[in-house]
């Protein structure tokens, strides 16, 4: 496909995925470990011309799940597994690491080209170069194909909600960090306006745009987490919004909230759905991937330009794939340890008024109008995940019948 670099300059350099300081000043450090990021050839016909790298942990288990990671502008692949805390939880949690890597021969600025038609089309361009990675990885490392996922910064995020929009059947759920929605963009021209100030669409339009990706699948569709900073000027906060109403819309769930929660750092979560959507809002943050540093559970990531001291969105994406513990499905029945789970009839027999209460999680479980299990909280009787199992989620339930509670009101 014909590319006029000086555009590319243009874009690039001003915004279009425009992100990001030398990939060099952001490297940090690791501890040494045997397992280390290799790159990878021969995984496909390429069209795209990227780069794939690979991160596999020893002692991976046959059947384990995998993690797409799509850097942003002026970084690389290795940049972006050392300073995004995914290699943590790869380690802690036994799951593979693919690293598409974009060189400087298709974008000056080493972007994704999410604002080309033929690099976010299914079956094409880039879009295919890194499904075939995963294909790769499925027939070479025995990956599990029904726990494939992917998450990316900016240019990244754009092409992260690409391979969600054109792959369906291959991506269990996804992760948009300062992203665009699915082709907001289709040159480099109008990219501009997409990043700043935004494009207002309804949602339907968003939806139908996801749709057409993949014209006439009727498969189950990725779950998908939106993370921004409230003080984002390089990708306008509007993304955030307007990507939310493309992916409600298409998982069909209402735009409205069904929870939301205050979060360290000053992050607010709002939940759609019965968690088929997320939309995380970081309080005061610019550009960038939220990272927490230290050696928390939930702590991650090395600080520097645009991986920004915030709070470590590695670890929810993470949990929120349901990669935590082992890596469960990303929407696992629950099985109750800590509470005895309920036996009430699986179909809800209405109450003549039925009662809503909105409190943390743990202020449910103690409650008993939920219960806990494996560090989430779980509605009692329907079995919906309200989230962690912590005060700081909070989550509004409804009793529609004896010992039965559904998300929402």
């Amino acid at each position: 496909m014909p590319r006029s670099s000086s555009l590319i300059a243009r874009v690039a350099g001003a915004a279009a995925g425009v992100v990001l300081a030398a990939a060099t000043a952001l490297v940090a450090a690791l501890p040494a470990q045997a397992a280390s990021l290799t790159p990878v050839t021969g995984f496909g016909s390429n069209p795209g011309n990227l780069a794939m790298y690979a991160y596999r942990p020893d002692g991976l288990p046959a059947g384990a799940p995998a993690v797409v990671l799509l850097h942003g502008c002026v970084q690389n692949a290795s940049t972006y597994v050392a300073n995004s805390g995914w290699q943590k939880y790869a380690d802690q949690w036994k799951f593979t690491l693919i690293a598409p890597q974009q060189p400087s021969g298709n974008n000056a600025n080493s972007c994704f080209n999410w604002f080309e038609t033929g690099d976010t089309a299914r079956g094409q361009g880039e879009a295919l170069s890194i499904k075939q990675m995963v294909d790769y990885a499925k027939n070479t490392y025995g990956t599990d194909g029904a726990r494939v996922y992917v998450s990316g910064l900016s240019a990244g995020g754009a092409m992260s909600a690409t391979m969600l929009a054109t792959y369906p059947d291959v991506f269990a759920a996804g992760s948009i960090i300062a992203g665009i929605p699915y082709r907001c963009a289709t040159s480099m021209v109008n990219a501009f306006s997409c990043m700043n100030p935004g494009v207002n669409k309804t949602p339907a339009q968003w939806g139908d745009l996801v749709r057409n990706a993949y014209s006439g699948y009727t498969g189950k569709r990725p779950r998908v987490a939106i993370w921004h900073g409230t003080s984002d000027t390089t990708v306008a906060t509007a993304n955030a919004v307007e990507s939310r109403d493309q992916w409600t819309n298409v998982l069909g769930v209402s735009a409205t909230p069904t929870s939301t929660s205050t979060l360290p750092a000053g992050t607010s979560l709002e939940v759609y759905g019965s968690d088929q959507v997320r939309l995380y809002r970081v309080s005061g943050m610019g550009h960038g991937t939220p990272v927490d540093p230290g050696s928390g559970t939930d702590q991650c990531g090395t600080a520097g330009a645009y991986f920004l001291d915030t709070i470590c969105s590695t670890y929810r994406d993470a949990v929120f794939f349901g990669l935590g513990g082992g890596g469960s499905s990303p929407s696992p029945t629950p099985t109750a340890t800590a509470s005895p789970k309920p036996t009430a009839s699986p179909t809800p027999t209405p109450t003549s008024a039925p009662v809503c209460v909105t409190a943390s999680n743990y202020g449910h479980v103690v409650a008993g109008r939920a219960y806990q299990s494996g560090g989430y909280a779980y509605a009692l009787g329907s079995g919906q995940r309200m989230g962690l199992y912590n005060t700081f989620y909070t989550s509004t339930l409804k009793q529609t019948g004896p010992a039965y509670w559904v998300i929402g009101c």
